[in-house]
């Protein structure tokens, strides 16, 4: 069985069992006296029936149910949650250890996504980014990210057909645990892998680590300038980074994998929403399979920057169609509830 070694900042050691497989789960039952047929009765309260803690499993007897009450499943409780005008719900999390994280989910016609949050705050500090504001504290763990998926599939009492990495923290920098949490969510929740994104503003070398995972998910790269000086203002952790080789990463990346590699671009006003610049970007991406996603800037009360003018987002797709690359506009759901790209931040605790 796959261990997880918890830190200090916990409150318990013991491994929780969500995120565990069919297989893992049955061999646990087992060590605690349970015949194997157990383990799925296990699993699927788990997976399917969303138990919170052992003793809601009432297919187990109460007296063996006593003697594994400390063994958590690993969910967390809602803190606080926010609606905004568009359906989009915004869910603060409280953890074991008291940390609070921030999920979302997004509802569309035909589609129920989440945004997970990989971290607890983020080491990144994108000078537009709410997160960042507040520092890094910790990784989250297996379980802590597949359970903000059951609990916006509870909440919304619908299935989640699209899970994206684009929350708190960097995905990268908690590879193994994000890679634990894809396959769980894939096998164990039943997400297609080519539903799932991860985002990340770049790490040397963990692009590579992630295309040897063999993952078929969505790579989205936070690009959000098309050279190194402007890129490192708006980004200071690409200084270790230059832009050149990140891109190099990514084309191996989609040379590896076969996917098409997702490039996130924040629009800044008069920042980095020049048609000039669009140019430059439309330059660095040429000859390898990519798609542009602008975000046009969802305003924060730390950062000092404007949303584009209609009239400037539109000069800079038409730059960008004109040099054949493929391109769209995402306006973020969630503004009404703080939940936009770029605007989360865990800050109401009590």
């Amino acid at each position: 069985m796959s261990v997880i070694t918890l830190d200090s900042t916990t409150q318990s050691t013991i491994t929780p069992l969500l995120g565990l497989s069919l297989a893992e789960l049955t061999t646990w039952v087992q060590e605690q006296g349970q015949p194997a047929y157990r383990g799925k009765q296990l699993y699927q309260w788990i997976y399917e029936q969303g138990a919170k803690s052992l003793a809601d499993i009432t297919v187990f007897s109460k007296q063996w149910r006593e003697s594994v009450k400390d063994t958590p499943i690993g969910r967390s409780t809602i803190h606080h949650r926010a609606v905004s005008n568009d359906g989009t719900v915004k869910y603060l999390l409280k953890l074991q250890d008291g940390q609070v994280i921030e999920a979302v989910g997004i509802p569309s016609a035909h589609r129920l996504t989440v945004c997970v949050s990989s971290q607890v705050g983020c080491a990144m500090a994108c000078t537009f980014c709410a997160t960042g504001k507040g520092g890094f504290i910790r990784h989250l763990y297996p379980h802590e990210i597949i359970d903000q998926v059951l609990t916006v599939q509870e909440d919304f009492q619908e299935r989640v057909s699209h899970v994206v990495f684009m929350g708190m923290g960097e995905p990268l920098a908690n590879l193994g645990n994000v890679v634990k949490a894809v396959n769980s969510l894939n096998k164990d929740v039943g997400i297609s892998q080519r539903s799932i994104t991860v985002s990340t503003v770049g790490i040397p070398g963990k692009i590579h680590e992630l295309a040897e995972h063999e993952l078929q998910v969505t790579l989205a790269v936070s690009l959000h300038a098309p050279n190194q000086q402007l890129r490192t203002e708006l980004v200071p952790t690409a200084i270790n980074y230059p832009i050149d080789d990140l891109l190099d990463e990514c084309r191996d990346y989609v040379q590896i994998t076969g996917r098409r590699l997702s490039v996130e671009y924040v629009l800044l006003a008069g920042v980095n929403d020049d048609p000039d610049l669009a140019d430059e970007l439309a330059s660095k991406l040429r000859g390898f399979q990519t798609h542009v996603n602008l975000i046009p800037y969802n305003p924060i009360e730390e950062a000092d920057y404007d949303r584009p003018t209609p009239r400037d987002i539109k000069m800079f797709v038409d730059v960008l169609e004109q040099k054949h690359i493929a391109v769209s506009v995402r306006y973020s759901k969630g503004l009404g509830a703080t939940a936009a790209c770029g605007q989360l931040r865990a800050n109401q605790r009590n």
